[in-house]
């Protein structure tokens, strides 16, 4: 059986997984009405794709295989950690609202089974990675790999430095309807999101030493147009420019919008 066989036969297992973690979560938001629960979901997918792509490999948990492992679960399981408490005791994240708006009652049950679904097809594609690192059975670890897991704690570290400033922003009642612009997010109007996708960068460097893992670099690509044209960033900016205003605008002409960079005259 060749790689793109075994990667299909892992994708098609993959799938029924990932059909069944986003139908339990649609089923929770019904009952809720809360749909930030597919954050969550969404993360969770991917420690799971992992654990089977490589428990369904030839030789089992190599070290390579033990620690992409680490890595998938730690960056899930903190993101899983941080989302829910952000939205503990809190109402629907802002994005589901105005999707909830756009669809009607008539229709926000379906088009949420339709957006659960689509976010659990798109961490299958996300998870190529994992897939091609499964089949890779070489027992010495190769120096893209080792920088793969040093960018892997660098972007760990500036996302978590971001949700932290964010988080702490937020605490201050002084600062109720003003814009963050402490720390990373005085060059940066999404730092998180940029650290996000750096996550994914570093698991497709480290992919690059397996057998193809050059087709694993789709994968930050992909991620990076979701972020900004569909999902994440395009929905945050349109909640924040209708609560923020005119300080928001202001903000955006100042602050670079991905890239942590220097502050515009």
């Amino acid at each position: 059986m060749d790689m793109g066989q075994q990667i299909l036969q892992m994708f098609l297992t993959g799938l029924l997984l990932v059909f069944i973690i986003m139908y339990a979560a649609w089923l929770y938001q019904l009952k809720t009405k809360d749909a930030s629960i597919v954050d969550i979901a969404w993360a969770f997918c991917f420690p799971v794709l992992a654990g089977l792509y490589f428990l369904d490999s030839t030789k089992g948990f190599l070290p390579r295989k033990i620690l992409v492992i680490i890595m998938v679960s730690v960056w899930a399981f903190r993101l899983i950690i941080y989302l829910y408490r952000r939205s503990l005791g809190k109402k629907e994240d802002g994005r589901y609202q105005s999707l909830r708006e756009e669809w009607g009652k008539d229709r926000v049950s379906q088009e949420m089974f339709k957006f659960f679904q689509f976010q659990g097809l798109f961490a299958l594609a996300l998870s190529l990675p994992f897939a091609v690192i499964s089949l890779n059975n070489e027992t010495e670890i190769h120096p893209l790999e080792i920088i793969g897991v040093v960018l892997w704690l660098t972007s760990m570290l500036g996302e978590s430095i971001a949700d932290n400033q964010l988080k702490n922003f937020r605490k201050d009642p002084n600062n109720k309807g003003k814009i963050c612009e402490a720390g990373l997010w005085k060059y940066s109007r999404h730092p998180n999101y940029f650290f996000e996708w750096l996550v994914w960068v570093s698991f497709s460097v480290v992919s690059l030493s397996s057998p193809n893992g050059w087709v694993t670099l789709i994968c930050p690509v992909l991620l990076l147009i979701y972020m900004l044209k569909v999902t994440g960033i395009k929905l945050k900016e349109q909640q924040m420019l209708k609560s923020r205003g005119e300080a928001y605008v202001r903000y955006k002409q100042t602050t670079s919008g991905f890239i942590p960079w220097f502050k515009k005259a």
